[in-house]
């Protein structure tokens, strides 16, 4: 192998080359690869926290749902206990009020009874004062037979 200028030449020329590749071609190449790589590791870690906040969402969404339908049927159940004592409530109401209702018409019935034994305590009294005087009429003395009908009267 004979080493001539040639080689020499080229040696230089390629070392030179590798010199202004390195000073001014390799760092902006370097440079951008590494910006590119700050890039994906960035966007990676931007869709794994994307992930996990999807993943959070995902279980505060379930929490909200559930809680919500535990306060649906704990509001279904308050109302049906509502609606339990409401008819509880109608069912002693309307109990007063057929009570009250009887009691005034027991009395009423008092009153009529009452109203009737007066009406035919004075019909009987009516007879016995229209016999008496019949009686009284036949009989010569009238003022004694008036007392003991007034006293018959009186006793009925």
């Amino acid at each position: 192998m004979d080493i001539n200028a040639t080689i020499i030449g080229q040696f230089i020329t390629f070392a030179v080359l590798v010199w202004f590749t390195m000073k001014y071609v390799w760092p902006p190449i370097i440079k951008t690869i590494h910006d590119r790589e700050k890039k994906i590791a960035a966007g990676l870690e931007a869709a794994e926290n994307s992930k996990q906040e999807l993943e959070l969402a995902k279980h505060k969404a379930s929490a909200l749902v559930h809680e919500a339908r535990q306060q649906a049927s704990h509001i279904i159940e308050q109302a049906n206990l509502h609606s339990a004592q409401l008819v509880e409530e109608a069912k002693g109401h309307a109990k007063i009020e057929g009570q009250r209702m009887l009691e005034l018409a027991q009395g009423e019935i008092l009153r009529e009874v009452t109203k009737a034994k007066e009406g035919l305590k004075n019909h009987l009294a009516a007879l016995a004062v229209s016999g008496a005087e019949k009686i009284i009429q036949r009989q010569l003395d009238p003022a004694m037979h008036d007392d003991l009908l007034n006293d018959l009267v009186a006793e009925i």
